[in-house]
């Protein structure tokens, strides 16, 4: 009996594209028996939807079961890995090089940066200025 379906739930068609990037079961030690494509369901319920893994829903895998599936996966880079593959697959449709040629810089960081610098050295001259008036007073 198939659960009803969220709206975080991927389609036949981006499991077609994304169900290659995913490590295969090894042919040694227990069988799997949880199905991949529920755990990447439940992942993506809980990146989507900000909620906590306990807070996963009952009518997909256990929440210990899809938290360990992606720590795992995220140790072995396969996140990474995956964006990487459909980052070129795009690219490659859009008859675009798999390396990006241009890349862009956040100039608030910098402006904010500058005028930090800036700032704190005035603040500091005011202090040194400060500190001499004083102490000429106490003469």
């Amino acid at each position: 009996m198939r659960r009803k379906a969220y709206p975080t739930d991927i389609t036949d068609a981006e499991w077609e594209i994304i169900s290659p990037l995913v490590p295969q079961a090894k042919s040694i030690g227990r069988p799997r028996q949880v199905d991949l494509r529920e755990i990447i369901n439940g992942i993506f319920y809980v990146l989507h939807e900000g909620c906590t893994w306990r807070a996963l829903p009952h009518d997909l895998p256990p929440w210990q079961t899809v938290y360990n599936y992606f720590r795992h996966w995220q140790q072995l880079g396969v996140w990474q890995q995956m964006h990487a593959q459909l980052r070129n697959q795009v690219r490659a449709s859009v008859n675009k090089t798999n390396i990006p040629t241009a890349s862009i810089i956040d100039s608030q960081s910098v402006k904010t940066a500058e005028k930090r610098g800036r700032y704190t050295a005035t603040m500091a001259e005011n202090r040194l200025r400060d500190v001499n008036a004083l102490s000429l007073l106490i003469r």
